[in-house]
């Protein structure tokens, strides 16, 4: 697999989410799952969820 600049930001995402999850509050709940679910789709690891 080769890293374009299309892969960067759902990497991103999921970095972010997954850093927010360390230091948990409510408001950083629900932007890290934005984040993750965000970065799964710009993946393309969750094809389903697209319209």
């Amino acid at each position: 697999m080769t890293l374009t600049v299309a892969h960067i930001t759902p990497i991103i995402s999921l970095v972010a989410g997954v850093l927010i999850l360390i230091m948990p509050r409510l408001l950083n709940y629900i932007i890290a799952l934005f984040l993750i679910v965000n970065g799964l789709i710009g993946l393309g690891l969750l094809k389903w969820l697209r319209f």
